[in-house]
């Protein structure tokens, strides 16, 4: 059971639930992109391998768009663009408190610790450090929470999650990033909403959007946000 947000001969996008990961790891649990392989297989009656090639990826607690690529070709070129940062990602993040800036730019120096996976704020730019930029807008304020719309100037490891917590607006349900509580799913309230970017062989400008998740604090954010159309 995936849900399909895009596809063509050289991409298919897929709406990542939370709790599963986009490519394996040492815990051997079935990832997305295993997920995705068995499906098209089935669907199309594929006899041999399905080929389907990871090009970005999102946190296991995550939901949202996630992008693969049918075609080596594709992938290359998908690959490319990512790094040369020609891809416009989007989050959506559910944040503890009432965030009073309407729009802010978020500067700071990331150190990683593989051993715990987790990433942690320096008070100063060090050898091991590396520079995190991202930019939120308010898009709504609720009693306890507020509703961001989130873009990345650079892509660190768990960026979005440890800037917001740095400034004392926790993602909601994100226990690892000083989350007041957890979520009744184990996700956090964190969104890859949308993808923009240039065809890699046709040029045409695609755009993939995913809805909110139909889970807890994103049904009362989709009530409020209809309630301001």
């Amino acid at each position: 059971m995936i849900s399909i947000l895009y596809e063509d001969n050289h991409l298919i996008a897929v709406n990542k639930p939370s709790g599963i990961l986009v490519q394996g790891d040492c815990t051997g649990n079935t990832p997305l992109v295993e997920i995705t392989k068995q499906y098209i297989k089935k669907r199309d009656e594929k006899p041999g391998n399905v080929f389907l090639g990871v090009i970005h990826r999102i946190d296991r607690p995550t939901s949202g768009v996630v992008l693969f690529a049918k075609t080596s070709k594709a992938l290359s070129r998908m690959n490319k663009m990512f790094a040369e940062k020609q891809v416009d990602k989007t989050y959506w993040a559910v944040v503890e408190g009432t965030v009073k800036k309407k729009e802010q730019r978020l500067e700071h120096y990331l150190v990683r610790n593989n051993k715990i996976n987790k990433s942690f704020v320096s008070d100063q730019k060090r050898e091991n450090t590396k520079k995190a930029i991202m930019h939120y807008k308010v898009l709504l304020r609720l009693k306890s929470y507020s509703l961001l719309k989130v873009t990345l100037e650079t892509g660190r490891h768990h960026q979005i999650r440890v800037q917001l917590s740095q400034i004392q607006h926790s993602i909601k349900g994100d226990l690892k990033y000083n989350s007041k509580r957890s979520n009744r799913d184990q996700s956090i309230s964190l969104l890859a909403k949308t993808l923009k970017f240039t065809h890699p062989v046709s040029g045409k400008e695609i755009e993939i959007d995913t809805e909110l998740p139909h889970t807890d604090i994103w049904k009362i954010t989709r009530k409020e946000l209809a309630t301001q159309l």
